[in-house]
């Protein structure tokens, strides 16, 4: 079974482009060194209810979005190997000047798959 990076982040919203750009280049970087797949998805649809809405969870302002990220690898040991990877490629040294998020508020993780359907 495959193995998933994931990342719950607040952005705000004036620097999405920002945050965009940064997460194109960043996801060309984990695929081009063997991640399966790089997802990035901006907060749609959060007025749920049943559950811990994310907006809660995070305690986001109005002027603030949530992005749910993940990147998937064919198991842990080859996330390592891919993680490795990237953060020994030239792109990833220099962090950008004006970081468009908070990295103290976001979570992040790595999940066994237990089902792929």
């Amino acid at each position: 079974m495959s193995y998933v990076d994931g990342f719950v982040l607040v952005v705000p919203k004036k620097k999405l482009a920002a945050y965009t750009k940064l997460a194109r280049m960043a996801g060309k970087v984990w695929r081009e060194h063997g991640a399966l797949d790089y997802r990035e998805c901006v907060a749609d649809d959060l007025k749920v209810k049943f559950g811990l809405p994310f907006t809660k969870l995070v305690k986001t302002k109005p002027s603030e979005t949530i992005m749910f990220s993940y990147i998937v690898y064919k198991s842990r040991a080859h996330r390592d190997k891919v993680n490795a990877r990237v953060m020994a490629d030239p792109r990833m040294q220099e962090p950008p000047k004006d970081i468009p998020f908070d990295p103290k508020r976001m979570a992040y993780g790595g999940f066994k798959t237990i089902v792929a359907a």
